[in-house]
C-alpha cells in the first residue's frame, strides 16, 4: 500500500442571479447565446465534468466519466437550487457521483457543504455567521441526503468564531489557502512555529483546538500548483496536470503524505476549454499509477488524523491578500482590467447595508415576537419552507413555531418578516464587492436585495429606512460619470424594477393578449386565477377587460384586481389596473371601454383607461423581461419579414456581380454585403430550425455565402443547429428504437461535417452513449436473429457512432 495521496477539490458556485422579486434568472444578453450565464457554465462545466470525455489518439471518445466522483467538490446551495430546476439531469448526476464517491472512498462522499450564501463570514455579525453555517448543512443534508463532513468557507474567509460554529455544529473539517496559516506545532508539548516566513507544509493536516474542548482539521491547499492550474497553462493537457501533481511529494518524507489542490470548480471548462477532459485524463492516469493513490478529506482523515496543530490567521481569504478587504475597502486588489480606476465605493456599500440590517434586527425582533416563540430560531428554520414552498409545508412551519393561530393577515407578516430577513442574508453576498465597478451586474444583484428589503420592511414598519439609506448609499461613487453614485444606480435601475401584486396584474393582462391563460396559471413566483375576461379585436387592434386574482406563493399576499388593456398594433399598449370594487363597477368600465373600441374611437378608449384606472397605466415595459422580450419578437416579426424582403431585393439580383468582384480580387460593396448577411443567415437558421433539415439547401445556402463572401453569424446558427439536434436526441432517447427519428438524426449529424464551423455535439453524445448502454446489445441480438429492422437500426446506429466520433466496444 502506498502512503501517498492526492486529492483535487473543485468549488463550484455562481453568485445568485435571481431577480430579487420573481425568484428567476431573467434573459442576460451578455450570456448569448445562452439564456443567461448560469445556463451557459452549466453548459461548458458543470454537465461536461459529469460526463468527461476519454479519448483515444485518433480523437475518439473512449469512455464517459464523472469527474465528481473521483475529486473532492462543494457546490454553492442557490446554484443546486437552479440546478434542481433548470437541469434536473446534471443536478441529479452530482448526487449520484457522491453515492459513487462514497463506494470508492471507504464511505466517505466526496462532496461537502459550503455556507450557504456566500458572504464573507468573518465580516458578519454572530447571528448571521450561524444562519449561513447552519442553512449550508441543513441545504447539504436536504440534497445529498447525508450528514456533511466538510464545509467549504466562501472565498476561504476564515475566522475563530466561524470554526467554532462549524464545530459546535458538527462539521470536521474545512480548507484553507496555505498563506491563512500563522504558526504550527508538532505536539502539545512543542513550542509554536511562526510561519510568516517559510510557510506551512500543505501535505499534512493539522488540527485547530476550539473552545469548549472543540476541534477542526484543516487543510491547507498546494498554493503554487493551484495557482498553475487556475491562472496558468497547467490544464494544457491531463499529462502535464499529473506531472505537476505527482512531483509536488517529497521524496525524503516516509510518513503519509497529501498533495492536494483547490480552484475554482469553473476552471474545468468555463475559464480553460476542454479543462474538464484534461482533469478526467489526469485522474485516469493517477488511477493507474501505483504510486499513489486518490482520496477525497474525509476518507483521509479517518485513515491519518492530524498529528499537529495550527493557528490561523483571522480575517483572511484565499483572493484578498489583504485579508478580507476586497470586500469592505479600497484594498487594491481587483480584476486589473481598469487601471484608471477605484473601488473606494466598497466601504461606502458594505456600511449601507450594515446598518440597514441593523436597524431591522430590533424591528424584526419585537414584531416577530408577536406571533413565535423565538424570531431568530424561526428565522434558521426558514430554510424548510425556501427548500420546498408548498402551502402544507407552511402550514407544518407556522403549527410549530407560531405561539397561536395566526389570522391569514398575520400569516403573511410572518412570511414577510423572514423574507425579508433572507434578503438581508442575501445583499451580503461576496460577489457584491468582488469586481471593479459600483455599477457590475453583481453590485447592482446586491442593491437590488436591498432594495426588495426596503420594500418590505416599508409594508411592515413605520420606521423611515429608505431615506437614511440612500444617503448612505450616496457617499459610494461610480468610476463611471453616467453611473454616479449608489443612489442614482439605485434609482436607475432597482426602483423601477420594484414589484407588487398589482404589476403583476399588469403583466398578466398585457400578456393575456397574446396568449391565452388557464383559470390557474404560475407567473414566476406568483399565481393568477382568473375571474373573468373578455375580449375583442378589431383588425389589428386588440381589447380585453377581465378580473384575476393575484397571490404570492412566497409570502400568500394576495388581492384582487380588474383590468383593462388595450393594443393597438405594434408595440403600442396601454393598460390599466385597480383593485376589484365589484361587479357594477367592473361592467361600467368594460361598456366605457368597449362601446369606443367598436366604433374605432381609439382616443376615447384610452380618455376612459386614463379615467378608470388613474395613476395606473402599464405599457409594455412594464412586461417581465423574458415575456417582454417574446412578445417584442411576436410584434416584430411581420416587420422583419418586410425587411427581410427588402434586403433580398437588393441582394440577389447582385448575386453574380458580388461573384465576379471575388474572382476579381475586389471588394465588395458594404451595402451589398450587408444585404446578403441578412438574407444567407434568415435562411440559414430558418432551415436549421426545421423538423426535417434539407442537406442539399443548406449546402446551397453555405456555398453562396463563400462565393459573394458574406460573413455568417457562427454563434447563432451553431447555437440553432445544436439545439435542433439536441432536442432530436430527447426525442430519440424517449423512443429509441425508432427508426425514423434515428435516421433524422444521422441525417443532422452528417450536416455538421459540412459546415464551416464546429458545432458542440456533447449532448448528443451523452445521449447516444446512453442509448447505446441501454439498446445496442438487445438491438444486436435482434438483428443477428434475422430482424430485418433491428439490422437497419443497427446500422443506422454505429454509423452515427461514427459520426459522433463514438468508439462503440
Amino acid at each position: 500500500m502506498t502512503n501517498r495521496y492526492v486529492c483535487i477539490h473543485g468549488h463550484f458556485y455562481q453568485p445568485p442571479r435571481e431577480n430579487a422579486w420573481l425568484e428567476a434568472i431573467e434573459i442576460q444578453d451578455s450570456a448569448y447565446p445562452y439564456h443567461d450565464w448560469n445556463e451557459r457554465i452549466t453548459a461548458e462545466c458543470y454537465a461536461a465534468n459529469a460526463a468527461s470525455r476519454i479519448l483515444d489518439a485518433q480523437q475518439h471518445i473512449l469512455e464517459l466519466v464523472s469527474n465528481y466522483s473521483k475529486i473532492s467538490f462543494n457546490f454553492g446551495p442557490t446554484l443546486l437550487a437552479w440546478m434542481e430546476d433548470r437541469t434536473p439531469d446534471v443536478y441529479g448526476a452530482i448526487l449520484t457521483a457522491d453515492q459513487q464517491s462514497q463506494e470508492r472512498f471507504g464511505g466517505h462522499g466526496s462532496a461537502t457543504a459550503q455556507a450557504f450564501g456566500h458572504l464573507i463570514l468573518p465580516l458578519a455579525n454572530s447571528r448571521d455567521k450561524y444562519t449561513q453555517i447552519y442553512w449550508g448543512i441543513r441545504d447539504f443534508e436536504h440534497r445529498f441526503k447525508r450528514q456533511p463532513e466538510g464545509m467549504w468557507l466562501p472565498e476561504t474567509a476564515v475566522d475563530l468564531e466561524s470554526l467554532q460554529i462549524m464545530a459546535d455544529l458538527g462539521l470536521r473539517f474545512t480548507i484553507l489557502a496555505p498563506h491563512q496559516a500563522g504558526s504550527f506545532r508538532g505536539s502539545p508539548e512543542a513550542e509554536w512555529q511562526d510561519l510568516s516566513n517559510s510557510g506551512i507544509d500543505p501535505r499534512r493536516p493539522y488540527t485547530i483546538e476550539l473552545a469548549g474542548g472543540k476541534q477542526m482539521a484543516l487543510f491547507f491547499y498546494d498554493g503554487p500548483v493551484s495557482r498553475a492550474l487556475a491562472f496558468e497553462n497547467l490544464l494544457r493537457s491531463g499529462e502535464s496536470l499529473a506531472a505537476r501533481l505527482l512531483g509536488a511529494f517529497r521524496d525524503d518524507d516516509g510518513d503519509p503524505q497529501l498533495v492536494h489542490i483547490a480552484t475554482d470548480g469553473e476552471t474545468y471548462g468555463h475559464h480553460k476549454s476542454n479543462g474538464d477532459m484534461a482533469l478526467a485524463y489526469a485522474l485516469q492516469m493517477l488511477e493507474k499509477d501505483p504510486s499513489v493513490q486518490l482520496t477525497n478529506y474525509g476518507e483521509y482523515l479517518e485513515k491519518f488524523p492530524p498529528q499537529q496543530e495550527a493557528r490561523i490567521i483571522e480575517r483572511t481569504s484565499w483572493s484578498c491578500i489583504h485579508g478580507v478587504g476586497r470586500w469592505h475597502e479600497d484594498c487594491g486588489c481587483n480584476s486589473g482590467g481598469h487601471p484608471g480606476w477605484n473601488q473606494q465605493w466598497r466601504a461606502p456599500l458594505r456600511q449601507a447595508l450594515d446598518e440597514l440590517r441593523d436597524r431591522l434586527a430590533p424591528l424584526y425582533e419585537s414584531k416577530m415576537k408577536r406571533f413565535v416563540s423565538d424570531p431568530w430560531r424561526a428565522r434558521d428554520d426558514y430554510l424548510d419552507i425556501i427548500l420546498r414552498r408548498k402551502p402544507d409545508n407552511i402550514d407544518r412551519f407556522l403549527e410549530r413555531h407560531s405561539l397561536h393561530e395566526l389570522a391569514i393577515a398575520d400569516r403573511v407578516s410572518v412570511l414577510k418578516l423572514l423574507e425579508m430577513q433572507r434578503h438581508c442574508l442575501l445583499m451580503f453576498t461576496s460577489c457584491g464587492w468582488f469586481f471593479d465597478e459600483l455599477s457590475g451586474i453583481e453590485t447592482v444583484q446586491v442593491i437590488q436585495y436591498a432594495g426588495r428589503v426596503l420594500q418590505l420592511a416599508g409594508d411592515l414598519f413605520e420606521e423611515e429606512l429608505e431615506g437614511p439609506f440612500l444617503e448612505r448609499l450616496a457617499q459610494a461613487k461610480s468610476n463611471l460619470r453616467e453611473h454616479g453614485d449608489g443612489r442614482q444606480i439605485f434609482e436607475k435601475w432597482i426602483r423601477p424594477g420594484m414589484i407588487t401584486l398589482q404589476v403583476v396584474a399588469a403583466h398578466y393582462a398585457i400578456s393575456s393578449l397574446f396568449e391565452e391563460y388557464p383559470e390557474k396559471s404560475e407567473l414566476f413566483c406568483f399565481t393568477a386565477e382568473k375571474e373573468a375576461y373578455h375580449n375583442l379585436e378589431a383588425g389589428r387592434s386588440k381589447i380585453a377587460t377581465g378580473r384575476v386574482i393575484i397571490t404570492s406563493n412566497i409570502s400568500q399576499e394576495s388581492l384582487d384586481f380588474s383590468f383593462g388593456v388595450l393594443h393597438m398594433g405594434d408595440h403600442n399598449i396601454t393598460c390599466g389596473v385597480r383593485v376589484y370594487t365589484g361587479g357594477g363597477r367592473y361592467r361600467e368600465m368594460q361598456k366605457a371601454l368597449f362601446d369606443p373600441f367598436e366604433r374605432a374611437d381609439f382616443p376615447e378608449v384610452l380618455n376612459q383607461l386614463s379615467r378608470h384606472f388613474p395613476g395606473s397605466l402599464y405599457s409594455i415595459k412594464s412586461l417581465f423581461r423574458d415575456e417582454q422580450r417574446s412578445i417584442l419578437d411576436t410584434i416584430l416579426h411581420a416587420t422583419i419579414e418586410n425587411a427581410i424582403s427588402v434586403y433580398r431585393a437588393i441582394y440577389e439580383p447582385n448575386v453574380p456581380l458580388m461573384r465576379f468582384l471575388k474572382d476579381a480580387n475586389s471588394l465588395n460593396p458594404r451595402a451589398l454585403v450587408a444585404a446578403g448577411e441578412m438574407v444567407i443567415n434568415n435562411a440559414l437558421q430558418r432551415e436549421m430550425e426545421q423538423p426535417e433539415i434539407d442537406q442539399e439547401k443548406i449546402a446551397n445556402l453555405l456555398d453562396e455565402a463563400a462565393q459573394a463572401r458574406i460573413p455568417l453569424d457562427v454563434a447563432s446558427l451553431e447555437f440553432a443547429l445544436r439545439t435542433h439536434l439536441e432536442n432530436l436526441a430527447k426525442e430519440f432517447r424517449r423512443l429509441p428504437e425508432e427508426l425514423a427519428i434515428l435516421s433524422r438524426l444521422l441525417s443532422g449529424v452528417e450536416l455538421v461535417y459540412r459546415l464551416p464551423f464546429d458545432v458542440h455535439l456533447r449532448k448528443v453524445q451523452d445521449i447516444f452513449c446512453e442509448v447505446a448502454a441501454l439498446k445496442r446489445d438487445a438491438m444486436r441480438a435482434k438483428a443477428e436473429a434475422g430482424d430485418k429492422p433491428a439490422g437497419e437500426w443497427r446500422r443506422f446506429f454505429e454509423m452515427l457512432g461514427e459520426k459522433l466520433l463514438v468508439k462503440l466496444r
